[in-house]
């Protein structure tokens, strides 16, 4: 937030009703993932934490398990694992990585998630796989959790049907198999019909595991209006942005755009319709402050 240092800002997204604080995990202008959450913990008290979500190809799983159990104990047992394929073309072009087929980066990320669970248990793990092999490694630190809630996001069929057998909290997302958050993101959320047919995918997979999932949503905008129609004139002028109607834009998950008590209760519509109970605020924290409004109008929700 602007005039706080990070601490400061996590202290304060505490006090203002959030229950979740997220790092991204890239190579552009950011802390790194761990020393980020890592200064939130021992600022905060209640918040949970966790990378949104760790760029499987950017570490060992043996390291990312360290670094999520030494959190979890640094934290008093409030991490969450977000783990991902990887996605964001630029930080494999910069970094000089080989930015694989979708294919490939999801089959490492399966292995990873195979072995990061089996080092948080108590024992030795070994492990043959395609992309990773593991001789006899004990886990150390184990975390305080058992078992640490795991976090995966996606917006294809294979991810999400991933993330419904194999995670906790499940994020219902944009396509980003461009490698990029551009037209082919952006037309791949365009209506409220793409979303039923990707919980449908959850669903499908989760099987009897889906009423026990968390459905998550990152909203990648959002306005605090006057309400009414200072509202209709939001979403007209985001709908013309997108060449859409506004009914369309209106109902995209991603946006979200009202008074406080309008954004209530468009989310309240949209944990009716799909189940979403996690929404996610995006990177720019300017608005937090004028968001904090629609948690007291969820307070007790």
């Amino acid at each position: 937030m602007p005039g706080l240092t990070w601490p400061q800002t996590a202290r304060r997204v505490e006090e203002l009703g959030f229950s979740n604080l997220v790092v991204p995990d890239h190579f552009d202008d950011q802390y790194a993932v761990g020393p980020a959450l890592a200064a939130a913990a021992a600022a905060t008290t209640t918040l949970r934490l966790s990378a949104l979500v760790y760029g499987n190809d950017y570490r060992h799983p043996v390291m990312v398990a360290k670094e999520v159990a030494t959190l979890d104990i640094l934290s008093g047992g409030r991490m969450d694992l977000g783990l991902g394929a990887g996605w964001k073309r630029v930080d494999y072009d910069e970094a000089g990585l080989e930015y694989d087929r979708p294919g490939v980066r999801i089959d490492r990320m399966v292995e990873s998630l195979q072995i990061i669970r089996g080092l948080f248990e108590d024992g030795p793990v070994t492990f043959e796989g395609e992309h990773y092999t593991i001789r006899g490694l004990e886990g150390l630190p184990k975390p305080l959790q058992s078992p640490v809630p795991v976090a995966i996001g996606g917006g294809g069929r294979r991810m999400l049907t991933l993330a419904g057998r194999h995670a906790d909290i499940v994020g219902v997302n944009a396509n980003l198999r461009s490698g990029e958050i551009g037209l082919d993101a952006m037309n791949d959320v365009l209506g409220g019909d793409r979303f039923d047919t990707k919980l449908e995918w959850v669903r499908e997979a989760a099987g009897d595991r889906f009423d026990h999932l968390v459905l998550n949503v990152l909203i990648a905008s959002w306005q605090i209006t006057e309400g009414g129609r200072a509202t209709t004139e939001a979403v007209e002028a985001t709908a013309a942005m997108f060449g859409q109607p506004a009914r369309t834009v209106a109902e995209i998950p991603l946006l979200l755009i009202g008074s406080p008590a309008e954004i209530a209760d468009t989310l309240r519509r949209r944990r009716e319709r799909w189940g979403f109970s996690y929404m996610v605020l995006g990177a720019d924290n300017t608005g937090i402050e004028a968001f904090a409004p629609v948690i007291s109008e969820l307070d007790g929700e």
